[in-house]
């Protein structure tokens, strides 16, 4: 009898559905863009569960994927409350967070979705490492300003799924390695990993590097000046330095080959930025091999911009004397999934209570 691992990956304008087998083996794997059109017939996120549900299911009906193959289900996880990493059964509790989290986004659907297919077939439903994953050690926390305190934000389930990787590359435990892993893509996550757990990182919406779309941290009382110009309502201010910083406000796109096509032709602005990005992603990486004390095992990059070979080096040559540097481009979503619930099937890790 097979054992089919159903992964349910909603995002803004896809639902991505993939089956994998116990070994992580991917069988299938398809994805359904939406368009801006087709989404606004929705007065809500939560009204788009049935609508991606049958999108899930015609999937698996047009690859002859039988329900009663399917052992497991597990969807991506939302913006919830903050919580440790891990994988974590769908409960009640946690569907009623997913419904009524106060920042709507698709990856909510994730666990709503996989839990109602679940219950049809009478199997588990999992969620893990959603981006509110908090594991920050007390002082980590301080900001500097009383009132105002460091949250942990990150793209937690690249990061875990390459931290695990490589941990079974050194046929070691996890919880044996100090890490620090930095997530490049269009926001920039860089977090030191002690003995399994992600002590700090930098939130990629409020600092650290900028990266192809966010500005990362700015000039303080600039940065005021600005608020109080005049020129933007809050809601543009939160776009700008979200959707429209770094590579983008300066040099309009958010695509590094093209940054780096520019760079050929002989455009000496597109090279600093470009230095002066990597610069900032490998101060950030010094920083947080200061988190670890210095011990670290290694350094890994990960993340689409982890696919340009100009731009690892550039970060190779200012951080190489750490720890030895570790690539792993790209970033695999579904894989990732279905590996973070092999680990419970295969006990491994055990499984987490939302609560």
């Amino acid at each position: 009898m097979k054992e089919n691992i159903l992964v349910i990956n909603p995002g803004s304008t896809s639902t991505r559905v993939a089956i994998f087998n116990r070994e992580a083996e991917e069988i299938v794997s398809e994805s359904v863009s939406h368009s801006a059109e087709e989404l606004s017939q929705f007065h809500s996120l939560l009204e788009q569960v049935p609508e991606r549900k049958k999108i899930v299911l015609k999937i698996l009906k047009k690859h002859n994927i039988v329900l009663n193959s399917i052992k497991t289900v597990i969807g991506r996880g939302g913006i919830i409350k903050p919580l440790s990493a891990g994988t974590y059964k769908v409960n009640d509790k946690l569907i009623d967070d997913l419904k009524n989290s106060p920042i709507k986004h698709a990856s909510n659907l994730g666990g709503i979705i996989a839990r109602e297919i679940a219950e049809e077939i009478n199997v588990p439903a999992y969620i893990a490492d959603p981006v509110s994953v908090d594991e920050f050690t007390e002082i980590a926390r301080i900001s500097g300003l009383k009132g105002i305190e460091r949250k942990s934000h990150l793209h937690t389930l690249n990061i875990r799924a390459n931290a695990f990787r490589y941990a079974k590359e050194q046929g070691k435990k996890l919880e044996g390695l100090n890490l620090i892993v930095a997530h490049l893509g269009g926001g920039i996550s860089i977090a030191p990993i002690e003995k399994g757990k992600i002590v700090d990182v930098n939130n990629a919406n409020d600092g650290g590097p900028f990266s192809p779309e966010r500005t990362g941290t700015l000039p303080n009382k600039a940065f005021i000046h600005l608020c109080y110009s005049g020129k933007y309502s809050e809601k543009e201010l939160i776009k700008l330095i979200t959707h429209q910083g770094g590579l983008i406000s300066y040099l309009g796109t958010n695509d590094v080959r093209e940054v780096i096509k520019k760079i050929e032709e002989g455009n000496q602005y597109a090279k600093l930025i470009f230095e002066a990005m990597c610069y900032q992603i490998a101060k950030e990486i010094g920083a947080m091999a200061t988190v670890l004390k210095g011990k670290i095992d290694a350094i890994i990059l990960t993340g689409g911009m982890a696919h340009n070979e100009i731009l690892v080096n550039k970060i190779k040559d200012r951080t190489g004397w750490i720890a030895p540097l570790v690539v792993y481009p790209g970033e695999e979503e579904m894989k990732a999934l279905a590996e973070a619930v092999i680990r419970v099937i295969n006990g491994e890790e055990k499984v987490k209570i939302y609560s």
